[in-house]
């Protein structure tokens, strides 16, 4: 009997291994695709919400038995220890529910533009590493032009750009403010210098590794056209750069807001989650102090995710993939 090869029709179609692999039935039980993000990303976030749970019981546990000794409660059990432990006033690590329920009372239960709302003391702070941001994104492109072009530069100027990230920023910070407060230039401009001073540095060193990834070949083809040093700059040297830039420029925005959170520390500020943050330490609020936190992590990732979408942007104007 004659065996007859398919046809090149019924090839195009017929799924390949891959995709039966992936759409059989235990793909479609657990969702497909997303599945695999997503399942891992819940289980983490499961794990670490039930470490953060024991967390709280271990560390508030000496607290809580203290108090049933000041108190003469001698026939306590382990389930009102772990409950006692999860409503503490002050405690020493606060249980994730209550970190939520100060969430909601500042940031729901208030309007935005309340100095008592979250929202408010987040947009001061991002206000301020925004700025930081400018100043630092532009200082490093600065600076890292300087070196690739000028050698002098490169050998006496980096090292002493390496030495400065060894400082503290929290031990600097506070010179700064007191410098500039008496320069008479009080406000936001010392906590926008304090965050400039974190982020320029990333920038720098992308944009060097940038500007000098070019290969030899690519940079003598541009000079049998007779290119000067400007025109190897803006059309060479520039695009092939702006992988790099955009990599450290999400490094630098995210440090950007640590710095202005760590410029309000000093100041005394009002506003701003570092302010909030050293309000919450005064008083042992510390549920105050992780609602912060994670308001500044959520800035931070949106902040990120901003100079991503500007740099897909870039890509697709130049005509690069996504």
């Amino acid at each position: 009997m004659e065996r007859r090869l398919p046809s090149p029709a019924s090839l195009r179609s017929a799924p390949s291994p891959a995709k039966r692999e992936r759409g059989g039935p235990v793909a479609k039980r657990w969702g497909g695709e997303g599945s695999r993000t997503t399942l891992p990303v819940l289980t983490l976030l499961f794990a670490l919400l039930l470490l953060w749970y024991l967390g709280a019981v271990g560390l508030n546990r000496s607290l809580v038995l203290d108090r049933y000794e000041r108190d003469g409660h001698r026939d306590w059990t382990l389930a009102e220890l772990v409950t006692d432990t999860w409503s503490m006033t002050r405690p020493i690590l606060p249980a994730p529910h209550q970190v939520f329920a100060e969430l909601d009372r500042s940031v729901l239960e208030v309007a935005p533009t309340s100095p008592r709302s979250l929202l408010y003391h987040g947009w001061v702070t991002l206000g301020t590493a925004l700025l930081g941001f400018a100043i630092g994104g532009v200082l490093g492109i600065g600076l890292a032009v300087g070196i690739v072009h000028v050698k002098v530069l490169e050998r006496s100027l980096m090292p002493w750009l390496i030495t400065s990230q060894t400082i503290p920023i929290l031990a600097i910070a506070p010179m700064i403010v007191g410098v500039l407060g008496r320069a008479g230039l009080p406000g936001i401009i010392p906590k926008a210098i304090i965050s400039a001073y974190l982020c320029f540095f990333p920038v720098t060193i992308g944009m060097s590794k940038g500007l000098v990834s070019p290969e030899p070949l690519q940079l003598d083809l541009v000079r049998t056209y007779s290119a000067n040093r400007w025109q190897i700059f803006w059309k060479l040297r520039w695009p092939a750069s702006l992988a790099f830039l955009f990599t450290s420029l999400k490094v630098a925005i995210a440090l950007s807001i640590v710095g202005a959170i760590v410029g309000e520390l000093p100041t005394g500020a009002q506003a701003g989650l570092g302010a909030r943050i050293l309000s919450g330490s005064y008083y042992g609020q510390t549920a105050q102090i992780w609602a912060s936190l994670i308001i500044a992590s959520l800035l931070a990732g949106g902040a990120v995710a901003s100079v991503g979408w500007v740099e897909r942007l870039t890509r697709r104007h130049m005509g690069s993939t996504p």
